[in-house]
């Protein structure tokens, strides 16, 4: 543990308990059902030399005393608790924090009474650009880039409304609190003059963030998903070679599922790329009431968590605020041009997931990517009909994915064991370039995690010479149903139906133990796939064993 981290729980636990005074302290004393209050309140008295206090008709006393270790002994006593004070949350100084309703929402600041002393860390927003000089900026941004032409300053407002929505400095008395105190913003601008974004011009954008140093990449943009209809589907094997690119260097990408009124149909059933993409964690939308809005794309796979999306107050370029004179909040969103008065959509959800993975890497430097990702959905509030989004179900559902983003639950999930980490990633595909058993050994142990959302395949090449065979058993995860699959050279999809004659090998049996094995008819880089294709997650060890 940091010296950073050691720090900051020692403030998280200052936030839950403040210890009392040396000596007399203030005790409850709960009482047994059925127990008479007044003579368990007299035996208190006589136990304690003190006077004491019913909490009638809640089944409780009250004592202030130093001989605590004397009530437990007394007739009638179910418990003795120690009171403590709870300190209020940390509240930054900003004039336009009470508007910010979203931060309460997603607990930002819950876990804290003041600012933590956190590592910096470098956040990616590929976007429109930034107003570089804003007040609530200005001192936020390490480098600044435009890969469309021109300047990296945001002509539109996208880009300015994703970055204050990350990185807006709090506690300076000005504008707004950004959710991630210690985010560095690397400002990458993709979008052209006309609105467009092109998929060169993002992948640019993510190869220089990644040179950069980013910890986090945010995307709040988004090409349309279409598994029915392939010829209006945008899938582009470049920009997910750039992810997985992002991915192998321990980047988290974080990207919005996209809204409705970019498709076909509202709601749609299909998240967005890159949302759609293996480890990029796709951010839905809810509103204020809880619900999930019409517009935000629903998924049953690839939308992760959920974050508000409506009535978002953020930074705006001064230069379009401007324009509206008469306008208090200049430089901010109840500014803003038309279409961003309302500042509304997934787009800027995925910025609060963004920022709440900087604050976790900040707090714990050391955490990998995709246990950032783990941390961040599986302490998510569930929604549900109770909590008012009625079209959500119990559990994980295509409306919020696991919930809404709290993080509070997030850093406080850091006290206790982490998620299982796995080094071998990107290798979901039958790249060769992927992590390779190769060198000269009889026996290779793994140890890695394979997850139904976000990773449901782990694919290991193996070069195996004519006449050598190879086995592979599979253990884990538990609780799951994986399959294992041995496949000779020259596949090109370990997904796709049509390449199923390459299968040298295949194991689906019910339950978490697989094994395949077979021999090597000729030279050449065989692979060993494990697959969860159904919902599920966790670690598994494969244990390969080549012979011959």
């Amino acid at each position: 543990m940091t010296r950073r981290t050691a720090s900051f729980l020692a403030a998280l636990a200052a936030a839950l308990v403040v210890p009392a005074a040396a000596g007399a302290a203030r005790f409850a004393v709960g009482l047994e059902v059925g127990a008479d209050p007044g003579r368990v309140l007299a035996a208190v008295e006589r136990a304690t030399g003190a006077r004491v206090e019913s909490l009638a008709p809640l089944p409780a006393l009250v004592v202030e005393t130093g001989a605590a270790a004397r009530l437990r002994s007394v007739a009638g006593v179910r418990y003795v608790e120690r009171l403590r004070s709870r300190p209020l949350a940390y509240v930054p100084n900003d004039p336009l924090f009470p508007r910010q309703w979203y931060l309460s929402r997603v607990n930002a600041f819950a876990a804290w009474t003041e600012r933590p002393p956190l590592a910096g860390v470098r956040v990616a927003v590929i976007d429109s650009g930034v107003d570089l000089g804003h007040p609530d900026l200005r001192d936020r941004v390490a480098r600044a880039r435009s890969f469309v032409g021109g300047g990296p300053g945001d002509a539109q407002g996208h880009g300015t409304i994703v970055a204050g929505i990350i990185a807006a400095e709090a506690d300076n008395a000005t504008g707004i609190a950004g959710l991630a105190p210690s985010a560095e913003l690397l400002v990458a601008k993709v979008v052209d003059r006309t609105g467009s974004i092109s998929v060169e011009a993002e992948v640019r954008a993510i190869r220089w963030a990644v040179a950069e140093g980013a910890r986090v990449i945010n995307m709040s943009l988004g090409g349309l998903r279409d598994p029915v209809r392939p010829a209006s589907d945008t899938y582009s094997q470049l920009e997910a070679d750039a992810v997985a690119y992002a991915v192998s260097k321990g980047v988290l990408v974080v990207a919005a599922v996209g809204n409705g009124d970019e498709a076909p149909r509202q709601p749609w059933p299909y998240a967005s790329y890159p949302a759609a993409l293996p480890h990029v964690v796709g951010v839905s939308a809810v509103t204020r009431g809880g619900a999930a809005p019409r517009y935000s794309n629903r998924d049953e796979v690839y939308n992760d968590l959920a974050a508000p999306g409506e009535r978002i107050v953020s930074t705006f370029p001064r230069a379009l605020t401007a324009r509206r004179a008469g306008c208090v909040e200049q430089g901010y969103t109840p500014c803003a041009t038309a279409a961003y008065r309302g500042t509304e959509g997934t787009s800027f959800a995925a910025p609060q997931v963004a920022a709440a993975a900087a604050t976790l890497l900040g707090t714990l430097p050391t955490l990998r990517a995709e246990q950032v990702a783990a941390l961040l959905e599986r302490s998510a509030a569930d929604a549900a009909p109770s909590t008012g989004c009625r079209a959500c179900r119990v559990g994980r559902d295509a409306h919020t994915g696991w919930g809404t983003l709290d993080v509070a639950s997030a850093l406080a999930a850091l006290e206790t064991s982490l998620p299982p980490a796995d080094a071998y990633e990107p290798n979901d595909g039958a790249d060769p370039r992927g992590y390779r058993l190769y060198g000269r050994w009889s026996k290779r142990v793994v140890r890695a995690t394979v997850d139904y959302w976000d990773d449901q395949d782990d694919v290991y090449p193996v070069y195996l010479r004519a006449g050598q065979r190879l086995d592979a058993s599979l253990d884990g995860p538990t609780e799951t149903n994986p399959s294992l699959v041995l496949w000779r050279p020259g596949v090109s999809s370990v997904t796709g139906v049509a390449e199923a004659r390459r299968r040298l090998d295949f194991s689906a049996r019910p339950g978490w133990r697989e094994h395949v094995g077979g021999r090597a008819v000729a030279d050449g880089w065989y692979a060993v796939q494990v697959r969860l294709g159904s919902e599920g997650a966790g670690a598994y060890r494969l244990t390969v064993v080549r012979s011959g």
